[in-house]
């Protein structure tokens, strides 16, 4: 029986490629042009239709092809044009092969990232590295730290003000990264790029390497007497009065975020319950919660700035405690007396591990959570 199968695509990447179905009804070849997806726009509705390319809407339609047998389970991707330019995920890696059983209706699905000539991003919306200095004045502990900077990729065409985002743990941010691996944020910029939400200064602060442990913790913990009361004073008071005198930057906290993972997790999320009026915007990755014995009792009572945005990220596999922990900082966030000042998420990945791969894959969905 001819199949009345109807597939819809839509993508936020905006450009002249074509788009392509391929799967295991025409042997995996990625650009047959009986499976090209034409584009639908208010002039050409019809679909296996040609018509000119969107230049805003990114959505696609083709018919399957009546005179095509559909396999019992349909196996396909989506491409634009050949595999070194095939959908990818919002984090600019490979997902898995799309199923479907389905034989007739509307089949809807969504590309939020391609490949660029065999790579996972285009190198020319590679963010500028600014490294701003190699031994930044820490006076509250009379030391320095290394601070780098990244400028979006257009920063020197545009008059524009950007809003920030600090993040801790900064020799694991940035390229390949030190030690445990990289989040690779560079590369995370560029994929975002592509769909228009790279216009964010990202600020990576390294840590203090063996003092880490009391820097990132507050008061007494279960580790001993933190000092990131300190750490959070150099961020506010010593780094962003620079960093905003520097850079053309959004200086409220509606457009100032916080964040980092672990030890980094925690005391980010210690940055927006103790500065409110600087930190409007908290990225919070399996923060170490088990060692500060007040933090959901600091969080039930936080006074915050109207609309604080809150993305809490975690794994299944990071310990037996972490989802638990992450649900009940929630839920300690939704009783403080500014609750209504505070949206906030948690996506939990029920296989994720606690390593920087896991969270430099959320940096983009998280990052367009807080700040699009």
């Amino acid at each position: 029986m001819p199949s009345t199968l109807r597939f819809e695509l839509t993508t936020p990447v905006l450009d002249d490629r074509p788009v392509y179905l391929s799967g295991n009804f025409c042997d995996w070849y990625p650009d047959v042009e009986a499976f090209r997806l034409w584009p639908v726009t208010a002039d050409h509705p019809v679909r296996n239709q040609p018509g000119p390319e969107p230049s805003s809407l990114g959505h696609y339609a083709l018919d399957f092809p009546a005179d095509v047998a559909l396999p019992d389970v349909l196996d396909y991707k989506y491409t634009r044009g050949g595999w070194d330019h095939v959908e990818l995920d919002e984090a600019g890696e490979v997902p898995p092969n799309r199923i479907s059983q389905q034989e007739t209706g509307i089949r809807r699905d969504r590309v939020p990232h391609w490949r660029w000539f065999g790579r996972s991003y285009n190198p020319d919306l590679l963010p500028k590295l600014d490294l701003m200095v190699a031994d930044f004045p820490r006076p509250q502990r009379q030391t320095e730290r290394r601070v780098r900077v990244l400028l979006p990729h257009d920063y020197e065409y545009s008059d524009k003000r950007y809003p920030v985002l600090y993040l801790s743990d900064g020799q694991n941010l940035i390229g390949a990264g030190s030690g445990y691996g990289s989040w690779e944020i560079d590369r995370r910029l560029a994929v975002l790029a592509s769909r228009h939400h790279h216009e964010l200064i990202v600020v990576a602060i390294d840590h203090g390497e063996d003092s880490r442990l009391q820097e990132f913790t507050l008061d007494r913990t279960l580790a001993g007497t933190g000092d990131g009361r300190n750490y959070l004073d150099f961020v506010v008071h010593t780094l962003k009065p620079q960093i905003d005198q520097t850079f053309r930057t959004k200086t409220d906290a509606f457009h100032t975020g916080i964040g980092g993972s672990s030890l980094g997790g925690l005391i980010s999320l210690y940055g927006g319950l103790l500065h409110p009026r600087t930190f409007g915007r908290w990225l919070v990755f399996s923060p170490s919660l088990w060692i500060a014995k007040t933090v959901f009792a600091d969080a039930a009572r936080c006074r915050v700035e109207p609309d604080t945005k809150v993305y809490v990220f975690g794994g299944g596999d990071e310990s037996k405690s972490m989802v638990s922990s992450l649900t009940k900082l929630i839920d300690s966030l939704t009783q403080s007396p500014d609750t209504n000042n505070i949206t906030s998420t948690l996506a939990v990945d029920p296989n994720g591990r606690h390593s920087e791969s896991f969270w430099g894959h959320e940096f983009p969905k998280a990052v367009e959570w807080l700040f699009y």
